[in-house]
């Protein structure tokens, strides 16, 4: 911004006194003074507005000219509000100088004068800036994005759980990135730490499978240079993730390749024991966001992630790091971006390279257990695959329904119309183990009511209760 500049500020109204041929000073920044001396305080291309409290005389002026003069000032803005005029030793000592001299109408608070050069300096600078990231998002060549957040200054740039991608870690990321799965639009201003969240990626990238940009300030307030630098920002950050993408195609190599048997060069972390991780998605959750959104949940720096038949499978080394725990807890926190998606992650048990099919086996086996369950977000370590859970899993569902209709559906039926509690009295019998005194104590019932209740099951479905072969088709049938 230059000293000509404020002539064009029609709310200014600043005349020029003297300096005409110097108005093309750039202005660097506006400070207000009273000091006759205030050079020690002044770096140089400042516009100095003063009412000329200082002056006693005419003596006083050329001491306070020649002051500003050596600080390098780019010019004075002035109004005695007692004398009702700048004084012609004032205009005199800054010809003598050079020193561009604007009067200030009396009408015009110094604060209007400072608030309105200091809005216009802080657009241009965000102009400046956003040439520059411009530039930059043209020629990065996959150096890191220290060096454009150190340009930009208070940013941050985080994944959706929270973790801290580029940038010095803010007050609170996890707030933060709640606030970015739960906005109802983006940008979005959270005003206890005073940030604007951006998203990386264009277009409808869900936000759990995306990284975003966090500036201070609230974005409702910037001038338009600024939201260009923003989008900017955000431009060069989605690069620099597409090029950590780029980097990690071999990914799926690994995975198909470990998954097929075949013997394929492995990164040195896949040198020790690893885990397997498969997960599934019911929800706009396409095939790629899903493996996105594992790479970042196992909780390591650099995951090897890849796509079998729809499922996005992660090989983790062990270390002592609980995968399923450090999964649970991440996908506890992308939670709120997760609203109508069903998430199913298996976890295997650790195994040692090169025999990794069986553990990509193992963790689909629980992945598909997961899936069984109802809840929105399910975790099954392999521990789990030990029981006849794993059996009821891999029965398709119409052989499963068939199956419970046929052997429950006449105690319903009896149930509805007799109102004879046979289910219950079945469901309590087994869960005693066939005690007769056990169930009729926690159904408070005679011990002949409930031998009369189990001989009607056994009338209405041709099964014997005493022989283990039925007692666990029932089983099987309340579980389904």
């Amino acid at each position: 911004m230059k000293l000509r500049s404020l002539l064009a500020m029609p709310g200014l109204r600043l005349e020029v006194v003297s300096g005409e041929d110097e108005l093309d000073r750039p202005i660097r920044w506006v400070v207000t003074t009273d000091l006759i001396d205030p050079g020690r305080y002044l770096r140089g291309g400042e516009l100095v507005l003063t009412g000329l409290v200082w002056r006693t005389g005419p003596a006083d002026s050329e001491a306070f000219a020649a002051a500003l003069a050596g600080a390098g000032v780019s010019g004075l803005a002035a109004w005695d509000l007692t004398l009702g005029a700048i004084p012609d030793d004032l205009v005199a000592a800054c010809r003598r100088h050079r020193l561009p001299l604007f009067k200030v109408p009396e009408d015009v608070a110094f604060a209007t004068v400072t608030e309105e050069v200091v809005r216009h300096l802080s657009g241009a600078r965000a102009a400046d800036l956003t040439a520059l990231l411009d530039r930059h998002r043209r020629l990065v060549e996959g150096t890191g994005l220290g060096a454009v957040l150190d340009l930009v200054g208070h940013c941050h740039v985080l994944a959706p759980t929270g973790r801290v991608v580029a940038g010095p870690p803010p007050a609170d990321p996890a707030a933060l990135a709640s606030a970015f799965l739960t906005a109802p639009r983006l940008p979005h201003h959270v005003p206890g730490q005073d940030m604007s969240l951006f998203p990386v990626s264009p277009g409808d990238t869900p936000r759990v499978a995306d990284w975003f940009v966090a500036l201070e300030g609230d974005f409702e307030d910037w001038p338009p240079e600024r939201h260009t630098m923003a989008g900017e920002l955000a431009a060069i950050v989605d690069l620099e993730r597409a090029r950590l993408r780029a980097d990690d195609r071999s990914s799926q190599d690994i995975v198909t390749a470990a998954f097929s048997g075949n013997d394929l060069p492995r990164p040195e972390e896949l040198a020790s024991p690893v885990v397997a991780v498969a997960a599934s998605a019911q929800g706009p959750l396409r095939p790629g966001e899903l493996r996105t959104v594992l790479a970042e949940v196992v909780g390591v720096p650099r995951p090897v992630v890849g796509l079998l038949d729809g499922e996005a499978v992660a090989l983790v080394p062990s270390g002592g790091l609980d995968v399923a725990a450090a999964v649970q807890d991440a996908l506890g926190l992308l939670a709120p971006g997760l609203a109508g998606t069903r998430v199913a992650v298996g976890v295997s048990g650790a195994a040692v390279p090169p025999d990794l099919r069986g553990a990509i086996e193992e963790a689909r086996h629980a992945r598909r257990l997961a899936a069984t369950r109802p809840s929105p977000v399910c975790v099954v370590r392999h521990e789990e695959l030990a029981t006849h859970v794993l059996l009821l899993a891999s029965v398709p569902d119409d052989v499963r329904q068939m199956f419970r209709v046929r052997l429950l559906d006449p105690l319903r039926s009896y149930d509805e119309v007799h109102g004879a509690g046979l289910v219950q009295t079945l469901e309590t019998f087994l869960r005693n183990s066939g005690s007769w005194t056990r169930c009729a104590e926690e159904l408070h019932l005679h011990v002949n009511s409930v031998r009369y209740r189990v001989q009607r099951i056994q009338d209405l479905t041709g099964r014997d209760l005493s022989r283990m072969e039925d007692r666990v088709d029932f089983f099987l049938a309340l579980l389904v």
